[in-house]
């Protein structure tokens, strides 16, 4: 991949062209079996959930097969929505919407009780002004997770790279899991999906715990604080700033 072409990831003139030319199914990074074990300890069959940068992953339908009874799909792609909606048009708990995941004033406030993300917070981040655009995706995240909701992001950014751009926000409590990276699977190294590394304020920990430049897909699990505890917290940090 040139870096002219994930420069575009965040326009939707090129993933329109992408999915015209690939329709058949691809699912990022990972696939919906090998994380079910982590996503069954965070998401409810019964609570509603949102897959964003959807494109033509079967992820969506694998949760569907597995018992999640309400899934929303958003992608900035009117082209790839249109293949969705027609190859899942009797699959009611599947629902397709084309949506910027920077702007999605179309759900409410604390409509979603869980925000699933794979690659898609990393594409944006390979384009202009990524810091500006990623923090406007975070911000609508939060807005529509109800209290103790939680966004699950599945990435190649380790904590050096990814860890402030969540815990700046203030938005979170963070917990990293790490999976082997699915082409890498015949690694003599394995890590328990379902148990969290300890995280510390920088890498370092994460860094000595797993070495350098490790076969895994990170996963940042932020579990949304409702919104007195986090002016209870702020004004706790203040008082002891002052005292």
């Amino acid at each position: 991949m040139t870096g002219a072409a994930s420069q575009a990831y965040g326009e939707a003139w090129y993933w329109d062209e992408r999915y015209r030319k690939e329709p058949g199914p691809f699912d990022w990074y990972q696939k919906y079996p090998a994380l079910a074990p982590l996503l069954r300890l965070y998401v409810r069959p019964h609570q509603r959930l949102l897959l964003v940068g959807c494109g033509n992953s079967v992820f969506g339908e694998n949760m569907v097969q597995d018992g999640y009874q309400d899934v929303v799909n958003i992608d900035i792609s009117s082209v790839v929505i249109e293949q969705m909606k027609k190859k899942y048009h009797d699959k009611p708990q599947l629902k397709y919407t084309k949506m910027d995941v920077r702007n999605m004033s179309d759900f409410e406030s604390g409509s979603f009780d869980a925000v699933i993300d794979k690659g898609t917070l990393d594409s944006i981040m390979c384009g202009q002004n990524s810091q500006e655009h990623a923090a406007k995706m975070l911000g609508e995240v939060n807005r529509i997770l109800n209290d103790k909701g939680v966004y699950i992001m599945i990435t190649y950014g380790d904590p050096s790279y990814r860890l402030n751009l969540l815990k700046d926000l203030q938005f979170w409590t963070v917990k990293l899991h790490v999976i082997a990276d699915r082409w890498e699977r015949s690694s003599k190294k394995t890590w328990d999906l379902t148990e969290p590394l300890p995280l510390q304020d920088d890498s370092a920990s994460i860094i000595n715990l797993l070495g350098p430049k490790p076969d895994v897909h990170y996963i940042y699990v932020c579990i949304k604080e409702n919104d007195s505890a986090r002016v209870d917290l702020k004004a706790e940090v203040n008082e002891q700033n002052y005292s």
